[in-house]
Parts: C-alpha cells; structure tokens; sequence
C-alpha cells in the first residue's frame, strides 16, 4: 500500500519516491499546498473508488496518515 501511495504522491510533487516515508509531511516535506492535497485526496478516490469525507481532509497529513486511512477503509 506504501508504494502505491508514494506512486500517487510522486505525481503532485518535485520531491523523488526516495526520499518519501511515512513519516512525510504532505505540506512540510512534500510541499503539497491546499489545492494540491484537494487534487491528492481526489487521485485517492478514483484509484480506490472510495469518497473522502471532507472532515478527514485534514487528518491526512503524512504519508502515514494517507496509507492508515486506506488500510482502514480500503
């Protein structure tokens, strides 16, 4: 699940897969501002054909956070 979240994140962001882990920061790390995570969260829906409450938004914010959340609804 990892990978595939990384793969997905690698899409939206300069930094390379490698230097990605659970403990990124989507904003501090992976420098992700609101409207990218808006598009993240939505590339997550279609990959997983799963909907994202917009209250857990803003729970989803390390890799980490992002890989629980699918393990957990996916």
């Amino acid at each position: 699940m990892l990978e595939k979240v990384i793969d997905i994140l690698s899409e939206f962001t300069m930094l390379g897969k490698d230097k990605m882990s659970e403990q990124s920061s989507l904003v501090i790390d992976l420098g992700l501002n609101s409207l990218d995570v808006i598009n993240v969260v939505v590339a997550f829906e279609e990959e997983f054909n799963i909907e994202i409450p917009d209250q857990k938004i803003k729970d989803l914010a390390t890799v980490g956070d992002i890989v629980s959340y699918l393990k957990t609804y996916v």
